[in-house]
């Protein structure tokens, strides 16, 4: 599992998300910890290494 820390795009908290290193392509959508608003989640590893890593609003 890999470990990564961004900023919410509503709140601007920063908060982790735990990511499977051995999946190439990830889509989640996950509630904020902090303000529970939906964010649409994109990561992709190459070599288990994270080589993007997007987060999007999705409105209310």
């Amino acid at each position: 599992m890999y470990e990564h820390f961004f900023q919410c795009p509503y709140c601007w908290e920063e908060i982790s998300f735990l990511l499977d290193s051995s999946v190439y392509d990830q889509t989640y959508v996950e509630d904020c910890e902090v303000c529970c608003n939906p964010i649409e989640i994109t990561a992709r590893f190459e070599n288990q290494e994270l080589t993007i890593f997007e987060v999007r609003e999705l409105g209310q």
